[in-house]
């Protein structure tokens, strides 16, 4: 079994717990006054564990399903067998830390959902196939154009602030995950860039 399938594996078990236990899901999500007072700080990894209901954790994990494979085999070439763990759990840290730091003396504040973590996964493969198709709602379309309108969309939402999704992790999921490929391979950015001048040289 791929390091994938077993973050996924994971995930959807203590998802369903989690909806089903009120206290575990309590402990596990992201809740600023539990870091502030009691360094609880394993929930800066944990809150990626649980969802708010059935679509949420049905969306990230198709999204972790379909491109962590990939983003998997191009970590672990490079870092090693646990290298795509280590991407992973980054992502889950750097994606929320904002969001933390913003919102410490919140306590009416929660967070969780692996969104950010798959965010890096999926702009991470967009740097090594922008132009691959992909489906977002049946809708086939490039991963580069998805990656710009999400971009934008997320930006906009969190510019607005008006619904209980947190649009900041999802752009520092992104960003961390474009960071750190650069910083592992520097070479995937030359190769993003002469990708986008050949659309159809895939």
């Amino acid at each position: 079994m791929t390091i994938t399938l077993i973050i996924l594996a994971v995930t959807c078990v203590v998802s369903f717990m989690a909806l089903n236990n009120g206290k575990l899901m309590d402990d596990l999500l992201l809740w600023p006054p539990a870091i502030q007072r009691s360094r609880e700080y394993y929930r800066l990894v944990t809150y990626g564990l649980v969802h708010a209901d059935f679509g949420h954790l049905l969306f990230n994990m198709m999204t972790l399903f379909f491109f962590g494979r990939l983003m998997e085999q191009f970590f672990t070439a490079r870092l090693g067998p646990l290298g795509f763990v280590l991407f992973y759990i980054g992502g889950l840290v750097v994606s929320i830390l904002p969001t933390y730091l913003k919102n410490r003396g919140n306590a009416r504040y929660r967070s969780l959902g692996a969104s950010g973590a798959v965010s890096a996964v999926l702009f991470a493969f967009i740097l090594l196939a922008p132009w691959a198709r992909i489906y977002v709602f049946v809708i086939p379309m490039p991963a580069i154009i998805y990656g710009v309108l999400y971009t934008a969309y997320s930006i906009y939402m969190d510019r607005r602030g008006q619904d209980n999704v947190n649009h900041s992790a999802h752009l520092w999921g992104a960003a961390y995950g474009v960071a750190f490929t650069l910083i592992i391979e520097p070479r995937v950015l030359s190769h993003f860039m002469g990708a986008l001048l050949r659309p159809g040289g895939l």
